[in-house]
């Protein structure tokens, strides 16, 4: 899993999609760090690229040109192939990257971090840093996470069923409580001669629902596989 899609890089080797792939912001937030110490702001934006990204910053240099550094992490992607950071002044390896191990573990891309910091005239030392620009960006993650702005990024499955009209109710009704319980999402259904029902599934969770629609069914019922999709869903814990 990772925490995106939003623009998709090259795949020049078109390696098979994971399971699950990284998730990202929806929209930006500025949460503030209390830290009276150092005087954080941490800021999150989406990123689809890193030209985006640098733009992100670019405005928030111009909106705090009179904080002494603005330290950056960034991670874009559907892979999450391309991270960047940057310690902007700070001594090296303690601001930029302990902010990008954070996006790491959290599994997040297309997303920038930028951490802008007013000194508040205490000297913090090196690990003191690495606690404070790590712990900004974790704790404006879990705002964002609760606020409902990041997004979890997953690979499922189309599948369909073909339902007789008299039985699409009683059916669409089974779907939509086992979609809640295995994370799989309902689609719109089609009319036809028949009621075509939709859903993406988990592909881990496919014989589960083959299994389920076929005792439901007396076996009259069977999910016809398609193609995997890549699909953005609320990410409220990560």
């Amino acid at each position: 899993m990772s925490t995106a899609v939003v623009a998709s890089c090259g795949e020049p080797t078109r390696q098979p999609l994971p399971s699950r792939a990284p998730g990202h912001a929806r929209r930006p937030r500025r949460p503030r760090a209390g830290r009276q110490e150092v005087a954080l702001l941490a800021h999150l934006a989406p990123a689809p690229s890193v030209e985006a990204a640098d733009a992100v910053v670019a405005r928030l240099r111009k909106e705090h040109w009179d904080a002494r550094h603005h330290c950056v992490a960034l991670v874009v992607g559907t892979r999450a192939d391309q991270q960047r950071s940057s310690d902007d002044g700070e001594p090296s390896g303690t601001a930029g990257v302990p902010m990008l191990e954070v996006l790491r573990r959290r599994e997040l891309t297309d997303v920038v971090a930028v951490v802008t910091r007013y000194f508040g005239g205490v000297l913090l030392g090196a690990g003191g840093l690495v606690r404070a620009y790590s712990g900004a960006v974790a704790e404006a993650l879990d705002v964002a996470a609760s606020a409902g702005v990041l997004r979890r990024r997953e690979v499922l499955t189309e599948v369909t069923i073909d339902v007789p009209h008299a039985d699409a109710g009683r059916v669409d009704h089974l779907l939509r409580d086992w979609a809640g319980q295995h994370g799989a999402v309902l689609e719109q259904p089609t009319y036809a001669a028949v009621a075509r029902l939709a859903l993406l599934v988990p592909p881990a969770a496919l014989p589960r629902l083959r299994d389920d629609l076929a005792a439901a069914s007396a076996g009259a019922l069977a999910p016809v596989p398609g193609a995997d999709r890549v699909v953005d869903l609320p990410a409220h814990v990560l």
